[in-house]
């Protein structure tokens, strides 16, 4: 994810998006392209009736009532709100990929569905190439194409297709045990 995110160079190889190698992008490239993603120029918030319009259609699109909350403060929404939100804000620049670093990690087990559905529905509706970190395995199995498992930094099990779709959260765990020759019980014990 850090290597993706340029906050890290690889040791070997080279990080490509959408053909372009990103791997040594400097701060002046990264800059350009954020700069080159909107039409607004200058430091207005510019919040004309026009988008006020389009943010409310997106907000409904969520349905969780923020449509009719939009003067409402960010830091009085719940965290499954924010993550929403987040979700939202970053389909705005039509991004080449999204980056979900355990985005419902600190959200109780309702709100953490709500955002993990929102997700899948989002990147399904706008085709987002999509990294998202996990350690609930079920997440993993549910959303996405394939499945990388990585233990210290090192890929030791990728299943993609049919494979990943025969998959369940207890043949993952002996898969994991028959790789790490660790004995587990249940996902909890290869999150900890």
């Amino acid at each position: 994810m850090n290597m993706v995110a340029g906050k890290l160079l690889p040791d070997a190889g080279e990080v490509e998006i959408d053909g372009q190698n990103v791997s040594n992008m400097t701060i002046e490239e990264n800059l350009a392209i954020a700069f080159g993603r909107t039409n607004t120029r200058g430091f207005g918030f510019g919040v004309t009736k026009k988008r006020k319009g389009f943010f409310k259609e997106k907000l409904e699109s969520l349905h969780l009532g923020l449509e009719d909350r939009m003067n409402a403060k960010v830091g009085m929404l719940s965290g499954g709100e924010r993550q929403a939100l987040s979700l939202l804000m970053a389909t705005f620049t039509e991004p080449k990929i999204l980056l979900l670093d355990e985005h419902t990690a600190a959200l109780d087990p309702s709100r953490a569905e709500l955002v993990t559905q929102l997700t899948k529905k989002i990147v399904g509706q706008y085709q987002l190439t999509t990294l998202m970190v996990t350690h609930n395995m079920q997440q993993a199995l549910d959303l996405g194409d394939s499945l990388i498992m990585m233990d210290k930094g090192k890929i030791i099990f990728e299943a993609g297709g049919v494979n990943k779709q025969k998959l369940t959260v207890e043949k993952l765990l002996q898969e994991f045990q028959r790789i790490k020759g660790e004995k587990m019980n249940n996902d909890r014990a290869v999150l900890i």
